[in-house]
């Protein structure tokens, strides 16, 4: 199936979904069964039809609900609609049957009976005179059925619980959709022992995928898809002997409030373990997201992340699927593995702009050649599959026969160490095949790791020639020469040619780029370089450098102090020169840099902005003493006026903006220290009806939201780094500061152990002279930042819910999601 972006459904696997307590009324209706020799066209035929904002439609088949969430049968696809799910989904609708969409509520798949095989525009579905649901592609092409033919079938129906069930003419079910679970788990239902629950193999692709969940006598488990299957996750039930255990025949079901697990054989009819959950209101659901964890969602005014079933410890890197096979996470940023000098010459990123995607080995190991085998070795990183000790290779070893054992397996993939600190002996795993792998935390792990990644060093192409060879090679040494030198004379003067010509048409193109450039709408005066060069005394003053330019203090003929951003190597940048040109162009508000005037001369591309003399914000915020320190009510101040600039750029320009880049040194500073937004070289413009984008990652480490690693986003990253800048400013430290010890390096790691123990305030900047005379302000401020930083775009607030929280309204205060990041 074509599939656009990680959306709110498509990513999940297991999803548990209940509608109004039984002390709520609500008044049923719908279409939701059909008879016998009843087919159907996917097509604009289908009469209950509806097209939503984040590209999907869907077309209904059959409808069981009320006034509100409900369940649908039908058609489901993602504009273009290039290929079809025949789905059960939870669509919103009104009191007259027809589907709609409050607050953004896209539908939600919880079952397709072809997420392996999507279908087309056309294809057809039959619930045959034979009492068989048959699905066939446009083109006739078998793709999947019930296999319920002459069992005397009578009905296709949609119950009040969301299972699909074909009934005979007593009311008992032949086939039911909980019976055949694929990504999905409802009210009531039972996930049986054998039976899993699977993950999408990727953002865009609903087939099944690496991550699934299953049940067994010892409980709830959690693999990755991999020969032999790799566990990370387990929930086990620990106080009867093996002989009591359900062998075969455990389940577990979902209730109002709790996950049951019947493992054992007993009369008592009680569950032999359970996970406790929230109790829903309305709706809710559960789900298997791609990185492997097990979240609820709530219904409330849209779909809400609700909390973490199975979650991700200590942190994000911990998805054993997060960053691809071979993928190295650290600190929620993939990359491939380097070698102890900075190698990368053994593998290759998957795809250089989705980092997540994992790595290639730029030569396969070769069992053939396995004398050419050696390590990329990674100090300090650990791998998920440490949850299961079964799976250990060699118990009390050192690192070097752990080495050794994997050199002589040709099926090894790697061999990861796992030791107590102070001593040489340790767990030896050899695993076949290696997923994402993790910097190792020992402060919070309580063991050291080291990881030795298999790779191969040459094939026998990359072999010595032998004597003989290397005789009959000599021979033909000097007929080899001459012919490569004839080549050489004339390709130089073809390359001369060349260079002349395409010399000339860049001149061409830079000059009309020049002309081009004064088109823009609103444009601001254009300089020459020589106005600027004067203006700045030969660029001798210089204010600070970013990533594309650096910038210079200077002065107009008429006193004006402004700031002059020079683009170094306009051959890079030209295109964030061009963003910020034509961003900051048209943007007005007291809160963002004022754009006064640009160069575009010859090779030279240069910006004016207005001065400001208290710099940016790096400088007040972090490494200030005392007697230097910023007062909390300028702090406030420079919060709130951050959260206005952005206020500004998401949701009232005429365009949305995305500014991408959100960090102190962007913050700039009046002689008032009013705050300013600044640098939007990598800024992306949005459509008022555009609900994300794709592009490649950009930013500043430590301050890049989760979903940077699917490079689909929307303007919530900003939101996200917005959160980041605000606790920098109440903790008075940089979000990643190597000079703290150990445990505290990493402020947001730092601030979740904090939150749970309920002492954020032991975090207030110390030099700040009256921060804990605010202190009940100070920690409204910093739930609010946490609020923002959550891994789930879509449960941060908008820039405008920030703002009306920072001036006090007290429902978006009572509203703030704080407790889940």
């Amino acid at each position: 199936m074509a599939v656009t972006s990680l959306r709110h459904l498509l990513l999940s696997t297991i999803t548990v979904v209940s509608f109004f307590p039984p002390t709520i009324p609500a008044v049923r209706f719908g279409y939701p069964t059909a008879n016998l020799s009843t087919h159907w066209i996917n097509g604009p035929s289908i009469a209950h039809q509806a097209s939503y904002p984040d590209n999907s439609m869907l077309r209904s088949i059959l409808l069981r609900g009320w006034a509100g969430p409900s369940y649908s049968f039908g058609f489901f696809c993602y504009v273009p609609c290039t290929s079809f799910l025949l789905a059960i989904s939870i669509v919103y609708t009104n009191s007259g049957s027809d589907m709609t969409l409050p607050y953004a509520a896209a539908p939600q798949v919880i079952w397709s009976a072809n997420r392996d095989r999507a279908v087309h525009e056309n294809a057809t579905l039959l619930f045959s005179p034979e009492g068989n649901l048959i699905l066939r592609d446009f083109d006739g092409t078998f793709v999947w059925s019930s296999n319920t033919s002459g069992r005397g079938a009578a009905v296709l129906s949609i119950l009040e619980s969301g299972n699909l069930v074909i009934l005979d003419g007593q009311n008992n079910t032949l086939w039911a959709s909980f019976d055949h679970p694929t990504d999905s788990l409802l009210p009531g239902q039972t996930l049986r022992e054998g039976q899993r629950l699977t993950a999408n193999t990727s953002a865009t692709n609903v087939a099944s995928g690496y991550c699934y969940l299953t049940i067994s006598s010892e409980g709830l488990r959690a693999f990755v898809d991999s020969n032999p299957p790799q566990l990370y996750y387990t929930k086990t039930f620990v106080g009867s002997s093996k002989n009591n255990m359900r062998n075969g025949t455990a389940y577990m079901t979902y209730k109002n409030g709790s996950l049951d697990m019947f493992l054992l054989f007993n009369q008592s009819g009680f569950p032999d373990a359970a996970i406790n959950l929230p109790n829903f209101l309305i709706a809710q659901y559960m789900r298997l997201e791609l990185d492997g964890r097990l979240r609820i969602y709530s219904w409330n005014r849209g779909w809400n992340v609700w909390m973490d079933v199975i979650p991700l410890f200590p942190d994000e890197c911990s998805s054993p699927t997060i960053c691809g096979r071979y993928g190295i996470c650290s600190e929620g940023q993939c990359s491939c593995p380097r070698g102890v000098n900075g190698d990368t010459s053994y593998f290759t990123p998957v795809n250089p702009t989705l980092a997540n995607l994992g790595c290639n080995p730029l030569i396969p190991l070769s069992c053939e050649f396995m004398e050419r085998h050696q390590f990329v070795s990674l100090d300090s990183f650990s791998y998920f599959n440490y949850v299961d000790r079964s799976t250990v290779a060699i118990h009390a070893t050192d690192e070097d026969s752990c080495k050794q054992a994997c050199l002589r397996n040709c099926s090894c993939k790697a061999a990861l160490f796992q030791y107590i600190e102070n001593t040489s002996l340790g767990s030896c795993y050899l695993p076949s095949e290696i997923f994402s792998l993790m910097r190792n935390r020992p402060e919070i792990t309580r063991y050291n790791s080291s990881a030795f990644i298999k790779v191969q060093t040459g094939t026998g192409n990359a072999l010595a020639a032998s004597p003989d060879n290397r005789g009959r090679s000599a021979s033909r040494e000097k007929l080899v020469i001459g012919v490569v030198s004839s080549f050489i004379l004339a390709g130089i003067l073809v390359a001369f040619f060349f260079i002349s010509i395409q010399a000339r048409r860049r001149r061409t193109k830079q000059l009309e780029e020049e002309d081009h450039i004064d088109e823009i709408p609103g444009m601001p005066t254009r300089f020459s370089y020589h106005e600027l060069k004067e203006f700045t005394q030969n660029f001798k003053d210089k204010l600070g450098q970013g990533g594309f330019g650096t910038v210079f203090k200077g002065q107009q003929n008429d006193g004006t102090k402004v700031a002059v951003k020079r683009l170094d190597g306009v051959a890079q940048g030209e295109k964030q020169f061009l963003a910020e040109v034509k961003t900051t162009a048209g943007i007005h508000h007291i809160n963002l840099v004022r754009l006064i005037g640009f160069c575009v001369e010859k090779a030279h591309r240069l910006l004016v902005f207005e001065y400001m003399a208290n710099g940016s914000l790096d400088k007040w915020v972090f490494g200030r003493t005392k007697d230097t320190s910023l007062d909390w009510q300028t702090r406030r101040n420079i919060i709130v006026g951050i959260a206005k600039g952005l206020l500004y750029l998401h949701e009232e320009c005429q365009q949305r903006i995305a500014h991408l880049d959100i960090k102190p040194q962007n913050i700039l500073l009046d002689g008032r220290f009013t705050p300013k937004v600044a640098d939007f070289s990598l800024s992306k413009l949005m459509d008022r009806d555009q609900s994300e984008i794709v592009t490649r990652m950009r930013g500043t480490p430590g301050y890049l939201a989760p979903e940077w690693l699917t490079s689909t986003i929307t303007e919530k990253v900003d939101v996200y780094s917005f959160g980041v800048v605000v606790l920098e400013i109440i903790c008075g430290r940089r979000v990643s500061d190597p000079s703290q010890p150990e445990e505290g390096i990493h402020l947001i790691s730092l601030i979740l152990e904090k939150l749970k123990e309920n002492r954020l305030a032991d975090l207030f900047d110390q030099n700040s002279s009256d921060m804990r005379l605010h202190g009940e302000d100070a920690l409204e401020m910093m739930r609010l930042a946490i609020w923002c930083l959550h891994n789930d775009s879509n449960r941060r607030p908008s820039m405008s819910m920030v703002v009306e929280a920072l001036e006090g309204f007290s429902d978006v205060k009572m509203n703030m999601d704080h407790d889940l990041l």
